[in-house]
């Protein structure tokens, strides 16, 4: 047996020269862990153990440089500028059909600026993408309140279920989930006995405590594969509306379009978003270009996260539009 290949255990570490070699071989010369084995006379696991000991040991180090188009660059700057936002998070092109994966680690440092504490209240929006990200790693925020920002929808998927956002996210970070149970579009009689039912108006009340909210922005709603049962097809108003934030339509100059039975919706008002101090915006794709310009317009949202090729298209339409 070759004497590198004792088990770490038993031996107090490898010979510096030994994991010297190993590493200049497999870093810069893309030498194969297995052509190094053969060449050190050693095991596969070896040559393993000895790179992660040559990191260990400051022997190697790796450093990932953020592309000057993310983040703080050139690009992300230019957008937030062109919308009239606070701040714009760009994580590189999103694929694959989970978005959560992709987007989390911006949301999460979208959050780390808000400066939350414990008692805190952070609203949520229904939607597969703020859904996702509610399932991936935010940051720990112990005490933090979390509050759907919107009432239940029929459809079965989890993600029009903003209590299932709310509890899963208040779960990932340490916070204290505050569920409401109500439709988001209740009959006139629902509606009306809902405004006196006290869970309901407990979580209503925390809308305008709210420091911080995350939400998705919906594309026109008639454009969608799918249009929420609440939203009536035949609804002529609706021909205006480009996009949606928690349930809330607007036009493409951002202002607010209603449809019959709109004044019903449990949901944060449009002007409550607005007074909210950090709303964080996480939307994607090509259809939803003229949304997300549409609702920075408004000012539903102070911060946006998106990726490049979305981040593109904003800057290109915010200059036409």
């Amino acid at each position: 047996m070759n004497a590198a290949d004792v088990a770490p255990e038993t031996q107090a570490r490898f010979p510096h020269e030994l994991m010297y070699t190993a590493a200049q071989q497999y870093y810069l010369e893309d030498a194969t862990q297995g052509d190094i084995a053969k060449r050190l006379g050693v095991s596969r696991a070896t040559v393993s153990r000895l790179l992660t000991e040559a990191r260990k040991q400051g022997i190697v180090e790796i450093k990932v440089h953020k592309p000057a188009s993310l983040e703080e660059g050139p690009l992300a700057a230019d957008v937030a500028q062109a919308l009239g936002l606070r701040r714009v998070h760009i994580v590189p092109k999103v694929s694959g059909p989970a978005l959560g994966p992709w987007l989390a680690p911006a949301v999460a440092r979208a959050l780390a600026t808000t400066g939350l504490r414990s008692g805190d209240v952070v609203l949520v929006s229904s939607g597969t993408t703020v859904y996702e990200c509610a399932r991936e790693g935010l940051g720990q925020y112990p005490g933090v309140t979390i509050a759907p920002a919107v009432g239940g929808q029929e459809e079965p998927q989890p993600w029009f279920q903003t209590n299932e956002t709310t509890r899963i996210l208040a779960e990932r970070v340490g916070g204290v989930p505050a569920y409401l149970y109500a439709p988001a579009l209740p009959g006139p009689e629902l509606f009306a006995s809902l405004q006196h039912e006290p869970s309901v108006r407990r979580v209503m009340d925390l809308w305008a405590q709210a420091k911080v909210a995350i939400v998705g922005v919906g594309s026109a709603p008639l454009m969608r594969q799918m249009v929420p049962s609440l939203m009536p097809r035949d609804a002529e108003s609706l021909r205006r509306a480009v996009g949606d934030v928690c349930m809330r339509v607007y036009d493409r100059d951002g202002a607010p379009v209603t449809y019959p039975g709109s004044e019903r919706l449990v949901a944060t008002e449009l002007e409550e978003l607005r007074r909210i101090p950090h709303t964080i915006a996480v939307a994607v794709g090509a259809e939803k270009v003229l949304s997300i310009v549409a609702g920075a317009r408004g000012g539903y949202f102070n911060q946006l996260v998106t990726d490049i090729p979305t981040a593109e298209g904003l800057l290109a339409a915010a200059h036409q539009i």
